[in-house]
């Protein structure tokens, strides 16, 4: 998962963006041969290895001067080709909690007949670089190797100790998952006063300016749930009311009509606090006023004309998939339909159960909860001392950029992180194109010049957490 942009139709500024060209500095070519090694490992599920790309980053950290006492390579013995690394940079603090730099190392499936260029040989290319995993997520986890290793050749010594995890298993729900493995069994080696992930960033306009730059502070939880009816059927020359598609096709109707409540937190209430002065007259009334009210209807619908508003004001759920009937001449026997939610923090997945049955009303369908990737999250807050250094960097490199705080609609490893203690937070100084640069989808691609500006942002915001008392 890649961060979500919320609002991506904020008003543009005018800066100076990414779409520039220049001659890379002799410590980016270094860095560009390690990006290229990891995108190039391919680490998908179906014929990848997260476990060979961890030690090549391995391999990049033993060679920056890293003893194999501050290496820990992990894999559970029934997935190993899905594990991971923690590499340990230790603080001379012994008081001071750590912190923790967290990205995933395995990417969606990509098929080299469907992409343009080979999406497992990175391609730079009119100010990009192209390749499955470009942006999502290997070039954060690049970053982070990167960091450490040049930290360990500086000699420099950080008051908290710094600590990297590369994780397996984010994109693909059901399959072994390096961070929730490392919270349930590992936890003292990723013990962290925070944690910095991907899912924040900011948004480009299509001249490639900046439009303003987010930082992740929680996300909402994805859930599959299945409806299903089932009835005797029969032979289509003899229909009957009782039919397993009909019922399944009100069940879906209704759900469509269906909105759940607005609801606010305190990262959204920050959100839309901030943005609504990027807004049209008529926007910053509708935010006011649902601020104010939740219930305020009008305010509602003119804001759920964004989709990326209407992706963080509530819970969503929409039809993804329809499986029905067994013959062209025969009632149908079965019908099924699966339903993704998206829930608002605070809400289970059991109480969106039990809204769609109501909803439904109908007792021929059943709803239930199909597999679970994890537990709701609750949001971690909006502490200054992590906020604060991360907002005054970013505004130090992209002057007069907005800066808000973003509830992400997707799903990232920050939801095994946060609820064992361990608050985790998007922030990355990214900036993506509007239309997402294709990630999860063909031709995944990265802003060079964005990529290396991430690179510097990270590389000296770490330094600012890890010289921090604590």
């Amino acid at each position: 998962m890649r961060k979500s942009f919320a609002l991506a139709s904020a008003v543009v500024l005018g800066l100076t963006g990414a779409a520039s060209a220049q001659t890379p500095r002799p410590d980016q070519l270094q860095y560009r041969a390690l990006y290229k090694e990891l995108v190039e490992t391919n680490t998908s599920l179906s014929v990848g290895s997260c476990t060979l790309a961890a030690e090549r980053m391995a391999a990049h950290l033993k060679a920056a001067g890293f003893p194999d006492s501050d290496l820990h390579p992990f894999a559970a013995p029934d997935h190993p080709k899905e594990g991971g690394l923690v590499a340990v940079l230790p603080g001379t603090d012994p008081k001071a909690k750590a912190v923790l730099m967290l990205a995933h190392i395995d990417v969606v499936e990509a098929k080299r007949e469907d992409w343009t260029r080979d999406p497992f040989v990175l391609v730079e290319e009119n100010g990009y670089f192209y390749g499955r995993g470009a942006a999502d997520d290997k070039a954060m986890a690049s970053i982070w190797v990167d960091t450490l290793a040049r930290y360990k050749s500086e000699g420099y010594h950080p008051r908290r100790t710094i600590k990297l995890a590369l994780t397996c298993g984010e994109e693909t729900n059901g399959a072994f998952n390096g961070a929730e493995y490392l919270a349930k069994n590992k936890r003292d080696l990723i013990d962290a006063a925070f944690a910095v992930n991907e899912g924040g960033g900011g948004l480009l306009d299509a001249s490639g300016k900046p439009v303003f730059l987010g930082i992740q502070v929680g996300e909402k939880l994805s859930q599959n749930f299945t409806l299903e009816v089932t009835n005797p059927g029969g032979h289509s020359s003899r229909p009957l009311p009782n039919n397993a598609i009909y019922h399944l096709a009100h069940a879906l109707t209704a759900i469509q009509g269906y909105r759940f409540p607005v609801e606010f937190n305190d990262t959204t209430r920050d959100f839309f606090t901030r943005i609504s002065a990027t807004r049209t007259p008529a926007e910053q009334a509708a935010i006011k006023a649902l601020l104010a009210n939740p219930k305020d209807e009008a305010a509602r619908s003119l804001l759920e004309r964004d989709p990326d508003a209407n992706a963080i004001l509530h819970t969503n759920c929409v039809a993804t998939l329809l499986d029905a009937g067994h013959a062209t001449n025969a009632l149908p026997q079965r019908a099924r339909a699966n339903i993704n939610c998206r829930i608002f923090p605070g809400t289970t997945a059991e109480a969106v159960r039990q809204t769609l049955i109501q909803v439904i009303g109908d007792p021929e369908v059943k709803v239930s909860i199909r597999e679970v990737r994890n537990a709701p999250a609750p949001p971690p807050p909006l502490d200054p001392r992590v906020l604060g250094p991360a907002e005054k960097l970013a505004a130090e490199m992209w002057p007069g950029v907005p800066e808000v705080r973003m509830m992400s609609a997707g799903a990232t490893d920050g939801a095994f992180l946060t609820p064992v203690g361990i608050p985790t937070y998007g922030i990355s100084g990214d900036f993506g194109d509007p239309d997402g640069d294709g990630v999860h989808g063909l031709n995944e691609r990265i802003r060079v010049k964005v990529l290396y500006d991430s690179r510097d942002y990270l590389y000296r915001l770490m330094k600012i957490y890890a010289d921090q008392p604590g």
